[in-house]
Parts: C-alpha cells; sequence; structure tokens
C-alpha cells in the first residue's frame, strides 16, 4: 500500500508539470488517465489495479460507511457524494459543456435524496438525513458512471485547453441547476 501512495504522489507531481507545457498534453492526459483511475473503484477505468476507492470500500459495511465519527462533519458516503457531484459538474457543466449526469441520467431518484448540489451547505440534520437516505449502491453506479464520463471528455481535449478559463455562462448554469447552491458562492468563486 506504501508504494501505492508513493508512486501516486510522484505521478500528481509529474502531472502537475505537464500541464504546464502545452508540447506535453498528450504526456498530461496519459498521466490524468492514471491518476484519475486511483481514485476510482477498478471498474470504472478497466484497469485492474490498486485505487484509493478500492482500499476504502474493501471490507466496508453500510453502517460504517453512513456514520459520521466524532469530531468529523462527513461520512464516508457524503464524501464520495461530494467528489462525484464536483466531478459532475467540473467536466459535465464546465469543461464539456454538457448536462450534467445527475439530471441527464435520473440518478437523483436512483440514489433516493433530494439533494443535487455538492452537499457544501448540509446542516447537521440534513446530514443525517441524507446519510440515512442515499442508495450506496447507486452511489457506486453513479460515481462509475461520472467517471466513465470524465475519461471520455478529458481524452478530447486539445493542446492548449487545459489552461482555458471557465466559460462564465457555464458558471450561471451550475447555479441555475442548484449544482452549487448560491449560498455557496465561494465553490463558484474557486
Amino acid at each position: 500500500m506504501e508504494n501505492n501512495h508513493k508512486l501516486w504522489n510522484e505521478q500528481q507531481r509529474a502531472l502537475r508539470i505537464a500541464l504546464g507545457r502545452t508540447e506535453q498534453s498528450n504526456k498530461s492526459i496519459e498521466l490524468f488517465l492514471t491518476q484519475h483511475a486511483m481514485v476510482h473503484a477498478a471498474d470504472m477505468s478497466g484497469m485492474e489495479q490498486w485505487s484509493f476507492e478500492g482500499e476504502i470500500w474493501e471490507n466496508l459495511d453500510n453502517e460504517t460507511a453512513r456514520h459520521i465519527p466524532p469530531k468529523f462533519d462527513h461520512s464516508i458516503v457524503w464524501c464520495f457524494w461530494h467528489a462525484t457531484r464536483c466531478e459532475d459538474i467540473t467536466m459535465n457543466m464546465l469543461i464539456a459543456g454538457a448536462s450534467q449526469l445527475l439530471l441527464r441520467d435520473n440518478w437523483q431518484k436512483q440514489l433516493n435524496v433530494a439533494a443535487r448540489d455538492t452537499g457544501n451547505a448540509m446542516d447537521a440534520g440534513e446530514m443525517v438525513d441524507f446519510n440515512a437516505w442515499i442508495d450506496i449502491p447507486a452511489l457506486r453506479a453513479y460515481r462509475l458512471s461520472v467517471g466513465q464520463c470524465t475519461r471520455e471528455i478529458v481524452k478530447t481535449l486539445q493542446p492548449g485547453e487545459f489552461k482555458c478559463k471557465v466559460d462564465p455562462v457555464r458558471l450561471q448554469q451550475v447555479l441555475a441547476e442548484e449544482a452549487v447552491l448560491a449560498s455557496q458562492q465561494w465553490l463558484i468563486d474557486y
């Protein structure tokens, strides 16, 4: 496991360097796809390799995944929701200019949640309800779908597109669809 974390760190440094060099766009994409596979379940990329997600879910029961530990604000399930929502919004809405998969593929109903934002504004009561009701197998399936879509988007990026600023119209669409709540403007600014 320690070697996997070391490899992750080394590749992350190489990716940061490659992203800064337009002539290394193919290397950037290759490194991104490798790193991306390491944060998703192996089923997402089809690469049979170690991943952080695989490590987390190994021997993890649903009760533990839904539990918010003392002195923490979030459960493991919420963290996966948040990361997946951020990826769906960023890749589909902001980069591809497409619909978010949550709405396009009716994941919200399958997940059994009312939330459609990143979850940043959930209070303690909303967090308890969210953890009680979210369908964990659907969450894992949604995450897999988002990850696969991300890979297709990244493969189409052209040299120079890595440094493009986000279209303000797309940012407004994120707010209009309540993918990020207006009260969380800092996230849009970020």
